[in-house]
């Protein structure tokens, strides 16, 4: 990380993708095993030069930690799996589509020390605010397509060597083009990887494990290649609201526990302060009433392997946990880069709003250790002009704050 007297400026990975990478990743063709697409030169070549842009205009709007903004991680519409974390289906073998979807998946009930996920449509949120989320005038409306999730149905092995290649082939090139002094890439972490069913271990701990061990390629990769890794890893605080009946914090802190050690295991021995670490509460533009707080599970992200830790601070929901720094103590050589402009709004913040919460974490854990970062990932959750303008008030609210902090 940055060693000079400033508010450094991040964000969390995803940004909007320009109209003719749309375009070319919905024109590319699905291999016969339904998940991999293929990988033209005349695409790898368009992609090379979307990242080169991408980077400059980060660099124009004051972000100095740059990132790939996920280009190299398609969203097709050749793809019916169209999450954020689809693009690991194509990465990772032993997956089957079943032709079932999330919305067709019955509710799992959880019990006193028999915690489990249900399924997506049973979600607290979901169901508490299920007028909400059926009416299309609401803006939160799920719609009527169904998506559907393959399933783990035999032996977990890594196979996304090419295109983790031309992921960071691309950003290197992005970062010597450019001159920006440092990039990172994000992957997926383990528990997020298996979300989906298992139909193939013995049981979901195992599945969690055979997820670390596949998924430490690419961190090991992303590493060796002289970039920063970012895990990306909602599940440590998301799963929370897809337990039903709401469990004890205890038995949910057991819970996460596995998953905090099978990141950790795939982390082993990889160099912490190249490593950080992503927490939100799920990017989906909901009530977010049954979302944990912070203080419950902000220990167990520190315990995860990483100099950087990067959460949701702008959201409404959350906004007010930065308090909770006060009494939580962010270890010696860690920093923090905690969200101050929001995917979750077409609100832009104002550069004095961004300025008073760098401000207000600086004032808890040291300025130096703050970099100035977004709650979650831009790309396809606000329009690409909205996207810019916020990561524009990012950089200036970054500069304000940085003449109030060192002057």
């Amino acid at each position: 990380m940055s060693t000079t007297r400033r508010i450094d400026t991040t964000h969390a990975g995803s940004l909007p993708r320009t109209p003719e990478l749309i375009a070319a990743n919905d024109a590319r063709r699905l291999a016969e095993d339904g998940f991999t697409l293929e990988r033209t030169p005349e695409f790898e070549s368009l992609l090379t030069t979307a990242v080169a842009d991408l980077v400059r205009r980060q660099l124009d709007l004051g972000v100095t930690i740059v990132g790939d903004g996920e280009f190299g991680k398609a969203m097709t519409s050749a793809v019916d799996y169209g999450a954020w974390w689809s693009y690991s289906f194509q990465r990772v073998s032993g997956l089957s589509v079943t032709g079932s979807d999330i919305f067709s998946q019955q509710p799992v009930r959880s019990a006193p020390g028999d915690v489990r996920l249900t399924s997506f449509p049973d979600r607290r949120d979901w169901t508490i605010f299920a007028e909400a989320y059926q009416d299309p005038s609401s803006g939160i409306s799920t719609g009527s397509t169904a998506t559907a999730f393959p399933s783990t149905t035999g032996p977990l092995e890594y196979r996304g060597h090419d295109a983790i290649a031309s992921d960071i082939a691309n950003l290197r090139a992005a970062l010597a083009e450019t001159g920006a002094e440092q990039g990172f890439i994000t992957s997926l972490s383990p528990g997020s990887g298996a979300r989906i069913a298992n139909d193939y271990y013995a049981t979901d701990e195992e599945h969690i494990w055979a997820w670390a061990d596949v998924l430490r390629e690419e961190y090991a990769a992303i590493i060796e290649a002289g970039l920063t890794l970012q895990i990306d890893d909602p599940s440590i605080a998301e799963n929370w609201d897809q337990i039903n009946p709401e469990p004890s914090v205890e038995d949910y802190r057991a819970f996460t526990r596995i998953r905090v050690d099978a990141l950790n295991y795939a982390l082993r021995d990889l160099p912490e302060d190249r490593i950080r670490f992503h927490l939100c509460w799920g990017s989906w533009h909901g009530p977010h009433t049954t979302d944990i707080e912070f203080r419950h599970i902000a220990d167990l992200m520190l315990a995860i392997n990483a100099g950087q830790y990067s959460f949701e601070a702008a959201n409404v929901r959350h906004a007010h946990e930065w308090k909770v720094w006060k009494d939580l103590e962010l270890p010696a050589g860690k920093k923090i880069l905690p969200g101050v402009v929001s995917h979750a709004t077409n609100v832009v913040e104002h550069p004095e709003l961004v300025a008073d919460r760098i401000e207000a974490f600086a004032s808890v854990v040291g300025a130096e250790n703050v970099v100035a970062s977004t709650d979650c990932g831009l790309g396809g959750r606000i329009h690409p002009q909205i996207a810019v303008a916020k990561l524009a008030s990012l950089g200036e609210g970054a500069r304000i704050a940085t003449e109030r902090l060192f002057g």
